[in-house]
């Protein structure tokens, strides 16, 4: 993989979020489970082995059936009926069926909570941050609008620092001067971004027809999608896992109870299961945790 940092709390991940992930347009993944545990980074659809026996051809077919069966009973069930199979199997995703797309958010604290609230007490979890420059559904449709879309110059990279004004963790306070030793970067970073293609609308009508990895920001079907920054990596490959080439694992230590600390600081900043999962789940599972796992 690019880079591999240990973190043993919060500060230690600001830090590292702050002044280590040199990526323009960052995307984050928190697993309770780290790759190394076998649990890769691949979509739902892809964990489901025996369709690795199918042929392309066939894999192809099963997937829109699946998706038809789900839409045709979508009426009655939604006040807005999606628009397009973009929209709907992004609803399908978000009520648990197995589909091409992998959940991902672009704030790094929701990540963090994803890889600290159900982690086991005795195993480092992580958080996964994609390297790969990934061009977004909506700027393939909204460029190819423009017949007079601007260039980026040579100078501008994904690989230049993100400025202050960019860097939603500028103002928390961390000493840079400061050499935390918590902190350990395995490897050397590494983030030589490839140019991203120039996609068309016709290249993404279909998220079965994809040419390449694509970044979905979906319309809003659940208050959770909003309160969790969360965006779908539409996988051109659903049954492969991602290249460890392609992301920068950061390894959450288990050791001195760092998950529930996490969690706990995590609350201070707004970032816990009430305000991630606004309903009624949500509600109990946050009072689970102040009232039962809470220490009381």
């Amino acid at each position: 993989m690019s880079a591999n940092y240990r973190i043993s709390s919060f500060e230690n991940y600001l830090e590292v979020i702050k002044d280590e992930i040199k990526i323009k347009r960052p995307y984050y993944r928190g697993q309770s489970k780290r790759t190394s545990e076998g649990y890769t980074l691949m979509p739902s659809i892809g964990r489901f082995k025996q369709l690795e026996k199918k042929h392309p051809a066939d894999f192809y077919d099963f997937e829109c059936s699946v998706l038809d069966t789900f839409a045709n009973h979508v009426v009655g069930q939604v006040n807005h009926l999606p628009r397009n199979d973009w929209e709907y199997l992004a609803l399908a995703q978000h009520h648990g069926l197995p589909t091409r797309f992998m959940d991902w958010t672009t704030n790094p604290l929701v990540a963090l909570y994803f890889a600290c609230r159900n982690a086991k007490k005795d195993t480092d979890s992580a958080v996964y941050v994609l390297t790969t420059a990934i061009e977004k559904y909506g700027d393939i449709l909204r460029s190819d609008d423009n017949k007079h879309r601007d260039v980026q110059p040579e100078g501008d990279s994904f690989t230049e620092k993100v400025s202050d004004e960019d860097d939603p963790y500028s103002d928390y306070g961390l000493d840079e001067d400061e050499n935390d030793t918590d902190v350990f970067e395995e490897d050397s970073p590494s983030y030589e971004l490839p140019k991203t293609s120039s996609m068309k609308k016709e290249d993404v009508e279909s998220p079965f027809d994809i040419s390449e990895n694509i970044i979905y920001d979906p319309a809003h079907v659940s208050p959770r999608i909003r309160a969790q920054d969360g965006v779908l990596l539409a996988c051109q490959q659903p049954l492969k896992p991602i290249d460890e080439t392609e992301y920068i694992e950061i390894i959450i230590e288990h050791r001195n109870n760092n998950h529930f600390k996490i969690c706990q600081q995590l609350e201070q900043y707004g970032v816990f299961d009430k305000q991630l999962f606004p309903d009624l789940d949500g509600m109990a599972k946050w009072l689970r945790y102040k009232e039962f796992e809470n220490g009381h």
